[in-house]
């Protein structure tokens, strides 16, 4: 059966004039597992089948804990906007303003929201930036 989310939101005016980006206090990094098993007890933030493994973004002390090879250190960002996973440009628009900032961003398209995993150290820019496009109009967002 086919749910509708009809909370969701698709205009991109809409989108990015709620944005309200939300950094959660953990640490991730990114791991790959080729034997495609993520290791018994330890929890992901997400996991994405590929022909290599399968890659996980964990928590930087689980990956510390048990000695998990990983890279990338990132925060996550979660754009608190009830995006639709319809909705043309939202990401377009974030990671272009955050390419203009010459940070890195990794998104993640949850049900509910979008999300981004940026590098621990350009965290707070990446929070910045984001709060900036709020206070933007639309005809401008992609100047």
């Amino acid at each position: 059966m086919l749910m509708e989310d009809t909370l969701s939101e698709k205009a991109l005016d809409k989108l990015c004039a709620a944005i309200e980006p939300e950094m959660a206090k953990a640490v991730y990094v990114y791991c790959s597992f080729p034997d495609f098993v993520l290791p018994a007890g330890l929890s992901a933030l997400c996991t994405f089948r590929e022909s290599e493994g399968l890659t996980a973004v964990i928590d930087l002390q689980d990956a510390e804990r048990d000695a998990i090879p990983h890279t990338f250190k990132a925060r996550l960002i979660t754009l608190k906007v009830h995006s639709s996973l319809e909705a043309v440009g939202f990401l377009a628009v974030v990671s272009t303003h955050l390419a203009r900032a010459r940070i890195p961003c990794n998104a993640i398209a949850g049900y509910h929201h979008d999300h981004i995993l940026v590098p621990v150290e350009r965290a707070d820019d990446a929070l910045a930036v984001l709060n900036g496009i709020r206070n933007k109009s639309v005809s401008t967002l992609f100047e």
